[in-house]
């Protein structure tokens, strides 16, 4: 079982990514899906999550307005479209899984985490 996020990359501050996690080994379409980054020198922070449904989705207050995540359960797969970026959203960013929503928004517990794909906004 694993979740493979992928789409990071380096982008000018004001440009757009759109970053993807594909589980694999499972379905994840009765699980919370989200995102979380963590920058050189700081904790790991929640970015986003969605339910299963995709009828409660959560957002840090740091990317409301020009994060939006949402979920294809067909394709096991979690997206995370990243416009207006910052420098300060440079980070390493993570998907996580998990069987409840706060369960994840807390970030404690996390029942699958994936790999981390490099996020870089230059000024």
């Amino acid at each position: 079982v694993q979740l493979q996020a992928s789409g990071g990359g380096s982008v000018q501050a004001g440009g757009s990514l759109r970053l993807s996690c594909a589980g694999s080994g499972r379905t994840f379409s009765s699980k919370v899906m989200g995102w979380f980054r963590q920058a050189p020198g700081k904790e790991r922070e929640f970015v986003s999550c969605i339910t299963w449904r995709g009828d409660y989705i959560l957002y840090a207050d740091s990317v409301k307005g020009r994060f939006t995540i949402s979920r294809d359960n067909a394709e096991n797969t979690v997206y995370l479209q990243m416009n207006s970026l910052k420098p300060e959203d440079t980070a390493l960013y993570y998907c996580a899984a998990d069987g409840s929503l706060m369960g994840l928004r807390r970030g404690i517990r996390i029942d699958y985490w994936g790999q981390g794909t490099q996020v870089t906004v230059s000024s």
